[in-house]
């Protein structure tokens, strides 16, 4: 069995707000990035919904509008190509890019879905490192004790999530450096 080189790695917190569950029925609405070990390199985007579809509980919980997004939204292709360029800039030559989100299984299928759609390929790769999965298996604690009601009042000041894309990866930025450098136990 050969050695592989590993690359050095790049930490980009990445949150999403959408119009519903999934990619397929559902519209990507806004984008937020931000490096891990330094929130202020960000990234945001709205983005011009693909249909009027939607949900009325992801609608309250974003806050944002399918009817505003129609006229001041960026069309998804212009999004994606914005996103991808950004990442270009802030990860340095030869590392690659590390998609960590808090629930990054529902974060990443969106950006997945239309990075694949629109400029053909995902600057992540196929996979994403899940903060409540990460916070699990290095503190040995229930899948329950991963929810924000739990991670908050620990690592944020008890602080809520925004629902503004940028803002909440921000926060996910933080409590990921603040999980990596626990150097606590079973909660």
């Amino acid at each position: 069995m050969s050695e592989v080189a590993a690359r050095p790695e790049t930490f980009i917190s990445v949150d999403v707000e959408t119009a519903g569950s999934n990619p397929v029925q559902f519209s990507l609405l806004s984008i937020g990035a931000c490096l891990v070990d330094d929130p202020d390199v960000g990234f945001y985007v709205e983005l011009k919904p693909l249909h009027q579809r939607a949900t009325a509980q992801a609608l309250e919980i974003t806050g944002l509008s399918l009817e505003e997004l129609t006229i001041t939204g960026v069309e998804p292709v212009l999004a994606m190509q914005r996103f991808a360029d950004w990442l270009g800039e802030v990860v340095p030559a030869g590392h690659v890019p590390v998609f960590a989100g808090f629930n990054a299984p529902f974060d990443w299928m969106f950006v997945d879905c239309y990075f694949h759609q629109f400029i053909g390929d995902n600057p992540f790769g196929h996979s994403a490192l899940d903060i409540k999965s990460y916070f699990m298996g290095k503190m040995m604690s229930s899948w329950a004790e991963t929810s924000m009601r739990h991670l908050s009042p620990r690592y944020l000041s008890g602080r809520a999530l925004s629902h503004n894309a940028l803002g909440d990866a921000r926060d996910q930025a933080e409590l990921f450096r603040a999980i990596v450098a626990d150097e606590g136990h079973r909660t």
